[in-house]
């Protein structure tokens, strides 16, 4: 191949039709290897309970809309996005060859990379990764974790409220799902407590274009000095709805600093304060899934992979889309046509090795 995509999900899609529409022939100029088992990216194993119209944002891909009759807001989101890229793959006849885990990016012969995989392997001119974050959901440690008889569990598994009705529940976690995991939980469940490690901050009024950009240039910034991406989500602060005001006005929003030991029964603080619980729920994020370059040397001191635009600083022939500034989907958009646009251009000038 000239050019292999790994990844299915929003990036991964556009970087496939940009790649289409520059000439290069699906097959033989490129393919898109993609580890879920069907259509959707990570969207097709969100929760029952998120559905379309909870989602905060979805961009189209390019060159074809989500149909309004399609995005039934009472729908399950999982249900609503995976039929859209489904359909989008079929109107582009991009032929995915899924399941695919890909398992190691190294040096081949002749300047070329190879892309292991037990379904087999790939020689490519250049890689765009477009692996997204699910797959390596964030579990932060604490004395006496191992102790806690209740259950734990990580939004990747988030099963929806019902699971937690007459239960004490712990969440834990400043983010976007943080919230509608603990407004949904506290409907059914006997007590909630959330526990954030920095004081969670509220986003009133638009955000606008303005903000947006501001946003994703400090996001930007720390992925252009090798640090570790923070989601655009990160920075720009938790928008208040309408839900969200109920829920601080009935306390369900009091939130609590990080507690510093888990028991048997609960969480506790060094201060004597204890909370019991039946159930922690870990609503504390994700990390980009990149294991399967480390081969490739990419990551900086700092513990990320340093880029320029959608460029790896240290190997112009691998592109990450869908990676810090572009993990959204308008961002994933237009990263994919980026590292189209710059992919062809570097195999333009240096001949394809034999």
């Amino acid at each position: 191949m000239d050019v292999v995509v790994v990844g299915a999900g929003q990036a991964g899609l556009s970087a496939a039709y940009h790649l289409r529409r520059a000439g290069y022939e699906q097959g033989t100029g490129f393919v898109v290897l993609d580890h879920s088992p069907g259509p959707g990216g990570a969207w097709q194993f969100r929760w029952p309970s998120l559905t379309y119209g909870k989602v905060h944002g979805m961009y189209d891909l390019p060159g074809m809309r989500l149909a309004d009759e399609d995005a039934d807001p009472e729908r399950p989101s999982s249900e609503v996005i995976s039929g859209y890229f489904a359909r989008y793959e079929s109107a582009f006849d991009l032929r995915i060859v899924r399941p695919v885990h890909v398992t190691a990016v190294h040096e081949g012969d002749g300047g070329r990379l190879v892309v292991e995989s037990a379904a087999g392997s790939w020689s490519a001119r250049a890689l765009i990764n477009a692996t997204g974050t699910w797959d390596r959901p964030f579990w932060p440690r604490y004395p006496g974790q191992e102790t806690f008889r209740g259950r734990q569990l990580h939004t990747a598994r988030y099963p929806g409220p019902e699971a937690f009705a007459g239960r004490r529940v712990v969440v834990v976690g400043g983010g976007t799902s943080g919230v509608q995991h603990l407004l949904e939980i506290a409907e059914v469940a006997a007590e909630t407590t959330w526990v954030t490690r920095r004081p969670p901050v509220f986003r009133e009024g638009r955000f606008d274009e303005i903000r947006g950009r501001e946003a994703v240039a400090m996001v930007e910034e720390r992925v252009r000095r090798g640090l570790p991406p923070r989601s655009v989500v990160s920075v720009t602060g938790l928008p208040m709805t309408e839900a969200m005001q109920r829920a601080r006005e009935k306390g369900v929003l009091d939130r609590l600093p990080m507690f510093d030991r888990i028991t048997p029964t609960g969480v506790r603080w060094d201060d004597g304060r204890v909370v019991k619980a039946d159930t922690i729920l870990w609503a504390t994020g994700f990390r980009a899934v990149i294991d399967h370059l480390a081969p490739l040397r990419l990551r900086e001191p700092g513990g990320g992979i340093a880029l320029e635009g959608t460029r790896a600083v240290r190997d112009p022939r691998i592109h990450l889309v869908g990676y810090g500034p572009s993990a959204s989907t308008i961002g994933a958009n237009r990263a994919g046509r980026a590292a189209v646009r710059e992919i062809r251009a570097l195999l333009d000038t240096v001949p394809a090795a034999l």
